[in-house]
């Protein structure tokens, strides 16, 4: 790392209780002009006092914006489904990520926010930077591009191919940074040690896409780079980072970060895995209660880097949970109408299996008693619900696994 560390302005040490107030500030005067200039969000944020939006509390009463429905909105209202505040013309570029899902580009430096993550994993002005993410069409590489030259950077717009071309431009430009996929950085490296190519410059890098495993941490760190991981998506673009404490993730200051029930908008406790969901202060495309269809969990506390943000787990799975039992699809939004009408209960959790060629399907369920009742009520609850005839077992609180997984297939080969 580099000596003369500091942050990267001074919203990073603001007092939690300042950034919060600041935040609900903006956020109705985003919302007012969200709905005023975005039909698709005044659709969808229909009836939306903006005024009374000034808290966590009001906030968790939105509506969530899930990607389907920006895919469906998309097609309905082409092109872009009228959540941008401006026209296609007045953008910079627009993207396309699987679904498909278009995500359009404003103008403006760093419009992505990746900046501070990159000076945070200790990215400066004069680095040279190998950016492996893809260009071609979805905004990953673009991403991270933009806060790299913001810093003053060089960029090598390398991409993810041509793993043998890679190892000759790092040999020739010797640059000092890469960005991309946490595994492709350690297959360049083996491809260049066996080459006898030197790629001793790299001495930083900032990962995202992948599992970035403690073992392959240590691997790079053994060779004198030091990793760090980040947290984006191409709707909200830069979300959470780590810093030279690599305890959780540091959400970004441009961002209203929420942990909810998976399949719901209802906020969970601090420590509780559930979805994240994201709201984003962007003039051209703001998100508002955008469910990223992740899962992470809030830590409790500061980071001892000084940083004094929310922050996260990072990433611990995907809560779009959909499994199909018996011809049905059983998703987490099922079980989230159960919790809604039986509110006495804790975690919840349905587990699908097989008896022989026979799909089964039990509800884990925390309660405080054990009561034949409760059990048949929320039985019959669950076949209205989902269909499928399922039984229902109760447990004792805190019993269940704080992991976020409310669908679990424990089915050998899915159906």
């Amino acid at each position: 790392m580099k000596n003369g560390r500091v942050n990267f302005d001074y919203l990073e040490t603001r007092d939690p209780e300042q950034r919060e107030l600041a935040l609900f500030n903006m956020l109705p005067s985003l919302l007012a002009r969200t709905i005023r200039e975005a039909p698709g969000w005044a659709s969808h944020l229909k009836g939306l006092d903006p005024s009374s939006v000034t808290s966590r509390e009001a906030l968790a009463k939105l509506p969530v914006m899930r990607k389907f429905s920006l895919k469906d909105m998309q097609a309905l209202t082409p092109p872009l489904g009228g959540f941008p505040t401006s026209d296609l013309k007045s953008l910079n570029r627009v993207f396309m990520s699987p679904g498909p899902i278009f995500e359009p580009e404003g103008h403006g430096t760093d419009w992505w926010r990746s900046a501070r993550a990159l000076f945070s994993a200790g990215f400066r002005k004069g680095d040279v930077v190998m950016n492996t993410f893809a260009y071609h069409l979805t905004p990953g590489a673009w991403i991270v591009d933009a806060g790299a030259r913001a810093l003053g950077c060089t960029v090598i717009p390398a991409g993810p191919e041509n793993t043998e071309q890679h190892v000759e431009v790092i040999a020739h430009l010797q640059p000092t940074a890469y960005v991309g996929v946490p595994n492709y950085l350690k297959i360049l490296l083996d491809k260049a040690a066996d080459a006898g190519k030197d790629t001793s410059s790299l001495q930083r890098a900032l990962v995202s896409g992948g599992a970035l495993l403690p073992s392959l941490r240590q691997e790079y760190l053994d060779r004198k780079i030091f990793v760090f991981q980040v947290y984006a998506t191409a709707d909200a673009g830069m979300i959470a980072y780590e810093s030279e404490a690599l305890e959780g993730m540091i959400v970004d200051e441009g961002v209203l970060l929420e942990i909810v029930r998976p399949g719901t908008g209802d906020p969970l406790p601090p420590g509780e895995v559930g979805e994240v969901l994201v709201t984003t202060f962007n003039r051209d495309y703001p998100m508002i209660r955008l469910a990223t269809g992740d899962l992470s969990a809030v830590l409790p506390g500061m980071s001892p880097c000084g940083r004094t943000n929310m922050r996260i787990r990072g990433w611990m799975g995907r809560a779009n949970q959909v499994v199909k039992v018996k011809g049905f699809l059983i998703h987490a939004q099922h079980v989230a109408k159960i919790a809604k009408r039986f509110p006495q209960l804790g975690r919840l959790r349905l587990v699908v299996g097989r008896d022989g060629t026979q799909d089964t399907m039990v509800l884990k369920a925390e309660a405080i008693h054990y009561e034949q009742q409760l059990a048949e009520k929320i039985a019959k609850a669950l076949e209205k619900i989902t269909q499928v005839v399922g039984a229902v077992q109760l447990v004792p609180p805190k019993t269940l696994p704080n992991d976020g997984i409310v669908v679990d297939d424990e089915r050998r080969d899915h159906v």
